[in-house]
Protein backbone atom coordinates (compact mmCIF):
# COMPACT_ATOMS: atom_id res chain seq x y z
CA UNK A 1 0.00 0.00 0.00
CA UNK A 2 1.26 3.48 -0.73
CA UNK A 3 2.18 5.55 1.87
CA UNK A 4 -0.12 8.22 1.22
CA UNK A 5 -2.90 5.61 1.53
CA UNK A 6 -2.04 5.40 4.87
CA UNK A 7 -1.92 8.92 5.81
CA UNK A 8 -5.31 9.41 3.87
CA UNK A 9 -6.92 6.43 6.05
CA UNK A 10 -4.97 8.12 9.13
CA UNK A 11 -7.05 10.83 8.66
CA UNK A 12 -10.31 9.56 7.99
CA UNK A 13 -9.72 7.91 11.63
CA UNK A 14 -8.95 11.27 13.05
CA UNK A 15 -11.79 13.07 11.86
CA UNK A 16 -14.07 10.22 12.72
CA UNK A 17 -12.48 9.86 16.63
CA UNK A 18 -12.81 13.58 16.92
CA UNK A 19 -16.18 15.24 17.31
CA UNK A 20 -15.00 18.59 17.12
CA UNK A 21 -14.90 17.66 12.86
CA UNK A 22 -18.18 18.11 10.87
CA UNK A 23 -16.72 17.00 7.67
CA UNK A 24 -13.73 15.92 5.36
CA UNK A 25 -13.38 15.94 1.66
CA UNK A 26 -9.65 15.26 -0.69
CA UNK A 27 -8.54 17.02 -3.91
CA UNK A 28 -6.18 16.51 -5.85
CA UNK A 29 -4.34 13.30 -7.70
CA UNK A 30 -5.70 10.69 -5.35
CA UNK A 31 -9.50 11.63 -6.20
CA UNK A 32 -9.08 11.58 -9.91
CA UNK A 33 -7.14 8.15 -10.17
CA UNK A 34 -3.69 9.84 -10.85
CA UNK A 35 -1.96 9.18 -7.50
CA UNK A 36 1.39 7.67 -7.20
CA UNK A 37 4.21 7.18 -4.68
CA UNK A 38 5.20 11.02 -5.65
CA UNK A 39 1.95 12.27 -4.95
CA UNK A 40 0.47 14.97 -2.50
CA UNK A 41 -1.96 14.48 0.15
CA UNK A 42 -4.75 17.28 0.12
CA UNK A 43 -7.92 17.95 2.48
CA UNK A 44 -10.25 20.29 3.07
CA UNK A 45 -11.55 19.66 6.88
CA UNK A 46 -14.71 21.48 8.30
CA UNK A 47 -14.37 22.25 12.22
CA UNK A 48 -17.79 22.99 14.32
CA UNK A 49 -17.99 26.57 14.40
CA UNK A 50 -18.11 26.65 18.37
CA UNK A 51 -14.94 24.74 18.25
CA UNK A 52 -13.01 26.66 15.54
CA UNK A 53 -11.56 29.42 17.51
CA UNK A 54 -9.59 26.95 19.98
CA UNK A 55 -8.87 24.28 17.64
CA UNK A 56 -4.87 23.46 16.95
CA UNK A 57 -4.89 22.17 13.83
CA UNK A 58 -1.03 21.73 14.14
CA UNK A 59 -1.57 19.35 16.87
CA UNK A 60 -4.24 17.23 15.30
CA UNK A 61 -1.88 17.20 11.99
CA UNK A 62 1.08 15.77 13.68
CA UNK A 63 -1.50 13.09 15.59
CA UNK A 64 -2.40 12.01 11.20
CA UNK A 65 1.24 11.03 10.88
CA UNK A 66 5.09 12.07 12.36
CA UNK A 67 5.97 15.41 10.82
CA UNK A 68 9.49 16.99 10.41
CA UNK A 69 7.34 20.54 9.39
CA UNK A 70 3.95 22.65 9.21
CA UNK A 71 3.80 26.25 8.25
CA UNK A 72 1.15 28.45 6.24
CA UNK A 73 2.05 29.28 2.74
CA UNK A 74 1.35 32.11 0.76
CA UNK A 75 -1.93 31.05 -0.18
CA UNK A 76 -3.04 30.38 4.33
CA UNK A 77 -2.52 26.82 2.83
CA UNK A 78 -0.94 24.88 5.93
CA UNK A 79 1.40 22.45 4.29
CA UNK A 80 2.94 19.70 5.80
CA UNK A 81 6.25 17.75 5.33
CA UNK A 82 5.82 14.42 6.88
CA UNK A 83 8.68 12.50 8.38
CA UNK A 84 8.77 10.25 5.64
CA UNK A 85 8.81 12.82 2.96
CA UNK A 86 5.29 12.80 1.92
CA UNK A 87 3.80 16.34 1.54
CA UNK A 88 0.71 17.44 2.69
CA UNK A 89 -2.19 20.13 2.45
CA UNK A 90 -4.64 21.12 4.60
CA UNK A 91 -7.58 23.42 5.00
CA UNK A 92 -9.10 23.71 7.96
CA UNK A 93 -12.70 25.94 8.14
CA UNK A 94 -15.54 26.62 10.14
CA UNK A 95 -18.63 24.42 9.42
CA UNK A 96 -20.28 26.98 8.71
CA UNK A 97 -18.28 28.08 5.32
CA UNK A 98 -18.95 24.36 3.92
CA UNK A 99 -21.16 26.42 1.15
CA UNK A 100 -17.46 27.21 -0.40
CA UNK A 101 -17.37 23.58 -2.05
CA UNK A 102 -20.05 24.83 -4.61
CA UNK A 103 -16.70 27.56 -6.08
CA UNK A 104 -15.16 24.59 -6.97
CA UNK A 105 -16.69 23.88 -9.86
CA UNK A 106 -15.68 26.29 -11.82
CA UNK A 107 -12.06 25.40 -11.36
CA UNK A 108 -11.67 21.95 -13.25
CA UNK A 109 -13.62 18.66 -14.04
CA UNK A 110 -13.94 15.96 -10.88
CA UNK A 111 -14.20 12.96 -12.80
CA UNK A 112 -15.39 10.96 -9.38
CA UNK A 113 -16.95 13.12 -6.66
CA UNK A 114 -17.49 9.65 -4.27
CA UNK A 115 -13.58 9.46 -4.49
CA UNK A 116 -13.42 13.48 -2.58
CA UNK A 117 -15.63 11.91 0.09
CA UNK A 118 -14.14 11.09 3.78
CA UNK A 119 -16.21 12.07 6.21
CA UNK A 120 -19.31 13.71 6.95
CA UNK A 121 -21.49 14.25 10.62
CA UNK A 122 -23.80 16.94 8.68
CA UNK A 123 -25.26 15.13 6.24
CA UNK A 124 -24.17 18.16 4.20
CA UNK A 125 -20.97 17.08 2.25
CA UNK A 126 -22.43 14.57 -0.52
CA UNK A 127 -24.77 16.64 -1.84
CA UNK A 128 -21.84 19.29 -2.39
CA UNK A 129 -19.93 17.15 -3.76
CA UNK A 130 -22.00 15.54 -6.25
CA UNK A 131 -22.92 19.32 -7.47
CA UNK A 132 -18.76 19.36 -8.79
CA UNK A 133 -19.73 16.20 -11.20
CA UNK A 134 -20.55 16.06 -14.58
CA UNK A 135 -18.52 18.47 -17.38
CA UNK A 136 -16.29 21.18 -16.16
CA UNK A 137 -16.46 25.01 -17.24
CA UNK A 138 -16.12 25.90 -20.92
CA UNK A 139 -12.45 26.43 -21.90
CA UNK A 140 -11.95 26.53 -25.61
CA UNK A 141 -13.97 29.88 -26.36
CA UNK A 142 -12.98 33.48 -27.71
CA UNK A 143 -12.52 34.84 -24.43
CA UNK A 144 -10.19 32.09 -22.80
CA UNK A 145 -8.11 32.05 -26.42
CA UNK A 146 -7.84 35.76 -25.95
CA UNK A 147 -6.94 35.98 -22.75
CA UNK A 148 -3.92 33.27 -23.69
CA UNK A 149 -2.79 35.43 -26.59
CA UNK A 150 -3.44 38.72 -24.78
CA UNK A 151 -1.43 37.53 -21.77
CA UNK A 152 1.65 35.55 -23.67
CA UNK A 153 2.28 39.30 -25.54
CA UNK A 154 2.10 40.59 -22.45
CA UNK A 155 4.63 39.12 -20.73
CA UNK A 156 6.74 38.50 -23.92
CA UNK A 157 6.75 42.22 -24.40
CA UNK A 158 8.13 42.58 -20.63
CA UNK A 159 10.17 39.25 -20.38
CA UNK A 160 12.55 41.27 -23.64
CA UNK A 161 12.36 44.71 -22.47
CA UNK A 162 14.08 43.42 -19.04
CA UNK A 163 16.27 41.50 -20.78
CA UNK A 164 17.69 44.53 -22.75
CA UNK A 165 17.86 46.50 -19.46
CA UNK A 166 20.10 43.43 -18.50
CA UNK A 167 18.07 42.27 -15.80
CA UNK A 168 18.72 39.08 -17.11
CA UNK A 169 17.55 37.23 -13.81
CA UNK A 170 13.91 38.81 -14.03
CA UNK A 171 13.63 38.37 -17.29
CA UNK A 172 14.28 34.28 -17.00
CA UNK A 173 11.08 34.78 -14.37
CA UNK A 174 9.08 36.20 -17.47
CA UNK A 175 10.23 33.93 -19.55
CA UNK A 176 8.24 31.52 -17.19
CA UNK A 177 5.05 33.29 -17.83
CA UNK A 178 4.81 32.91 -21.11
CA UNK A 179 5.22 29.71 -20.97
CA UNK A 180 1.88 29.31 -19.28
CA UNK A 181 -0.13 31.31 -21.24
CA UNK A 182 1.70 29.20 -24.43
CA UNK A 183 0.99 26.24 -22.54
CA UNK A 184 -2.63 26.91 -22.34
CA UNK A 185 -3.20 27.77 -26.43
CA UNK A 186 -1.43 24.42 -27.00
CA UNK A 187 -3.94 22.63 -24.89
CA UNK A 188 -6.74 24.70 -26.78
CA UNK A 189 -5.30 23.77 -30.10
CA UNK A 190 -5.19 19.69 -28.58
CA UNK A 191 -8.17 20.19 -26.71
CA UNK A 192 -6.83 18.68 -23.45
CA UNK A 193 -7.88 21.97 -21.83
CA UNK A 194 -9.01 19.76 -18.52
CA UNK A 195 -5.88 20.65 -16.99
CA UNK A 196 -6.38 24.60 -17.83
CA UNK A 197 -4.95 25.68 -14.54
CA UNK A 198 -2.04 23.25 -14.27
CA UNK A 199 -1.07 23.20 -17.56
CA UNK A 200 2.26 21.62 -17.12
CA UNK A 201 0.70 18.50 -15.20
CA UNK A 202 1.06 15.49 -16.77
CA UNK A 203 2.33 17.32 -19.93
CA UNK A 204 4.19 14.76 -21.75
CA UNK A 205 1.62 12.57 -21.70
CA UNK A 206 -1.35 15.20 -22.78
CA UNK A 207 0.33 16.78 -25.53
CA UNK A 208 1.53 15.54 -29.08
CA UNK A 209 5.60 15.04 -29.85
CA UNK A 210 5.28 18.56 -31.59
CA UNK A 211 3.74 20.77 -29.18
CA UNK A 212 5.92 19.34 -26.55
CA UNK A 213 8.88 20.39 -28.90
CA UNK A 214 7.83 23.33 -29.66
CA UNK A 215 7.48 23.87 -25.78
CA UNK A 216 10.89 22.45 -24.91
CA UNK A 217 12.10 25.83 -27.66
CA UNK A 218 11.20 28.20 -24.92
CA UNK A 219 13.08 26.63 -22.26
CA UNK A 220 16.44 27.85 -21.04
CA UNK A 221 19.41 29.08 -18.75
CA UNK A 222 19.93 32.58 -17.40
CA UNK A 223 22.29 33.47 -20.49
CA UNK A 224 21.46 36.43 -22.30
CA UNK A 225 22.19 34.80 -25.73
CA UNK A 226 19.77 31.58 -24.71
CA UNK A 227 17.17 34.10 -23.44
CA UNK A 228 16.89 36.18 -26.47
CA UNK A 229 16.83 32.34 -28.95
CA UNK A 230 14.25 31.67 -25.81
CA UNK A 231 12.05 34.79 -26.83
CA UNK A 232 12.42 34.25 -30.38
CA UNK A 233 10.71 30.92 -30.44
CA UNK A 234 8.08 32.04 -27.95
CA UNK A 235 7.31 34.26 -30.98
CA UNK A 236 7.25 31.15 -33.37
CA UNK A 237 5.39 29.42 -31.47
CA UNK A 238 2.54 32.02 -30.81
CA UNK A 239 2.64 32.65 -34.31
CA UNK A 240 2.16 29.08 -35.60
CA UNK A 241 -1.09 29.34 -33.11
CA UNK A 242 -2.64 31.88 -34.63
CA UNK A 243 -2.52 30.54 -37.78
CA UNK A 244 -4.00 27.16 -36.33
CA UNK A 245 -6.50 28.69 -33.48
CA UNK A 246 -7.59 31.91 -35.76
CA UNK A 247 -9.32 29.53 -37.76
CA UNK A 248 -11.33 28.97 -35.48
CA UNK A 249 -11.58 31.59 -32.96
CA UNK A 250 -11.43 35.31 -33.20
CA UNK A 251 -8.33 36.45 -32.04
CA UNK A 252 -7.52 39.89 -31.09
CA UNK A 253 -4.07 40.33 -32.05
CA UNK A 254 -3.16 39.54 -35.94
CA UNK A 255 0.25 38.76 -37.89
CA UNK A 256 1.19 42.32 -38.57
CA UNK A 257 1.13 42.66 -34.94
CA UNK A 258 3.38 39.78 -34.08
CA UNK A 259 5.86 41.14 -37.32
CA UNK A 260 6.30 44.29 -34.93
CA UNK A 261 7.53 41.72 -32.04
CA UNK A 262 10.12 40.79 -34.20
CA UNK A 263 11.42 43.87 -35.31
CA UNK A 264 10.74 44.83 -31.32
CA UNK A 265 13.36 42.16 -30.27
CA UNK A 266 15.90 42.64 -32.99
CA UNK A 267 15.91 46.09 -32.51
Amino acid sequence: MLIQKKIIQNVKNKCIEDESVSACMMYGSFTKGEGDQYSDVEFYIFIGDHEINHFNSRHWISEVNAADLIFYNEYGTEVVIFSNMIRGEFHFLPESKMEMIKSFKSTGVFPNTESMYIYDSTEQLRPLLEGLGGSGPERMTDKNVNFAFNNVVNAWLMGVNVMKRGELARSLEGLTHVQKYILQLIRVKEKTVERWLNSTKNLEMDISVESYHDYASITTKLRECELKTAYHNALKVVEKLYHNLSTFYTVDIDQGFIKKLYIHLNE
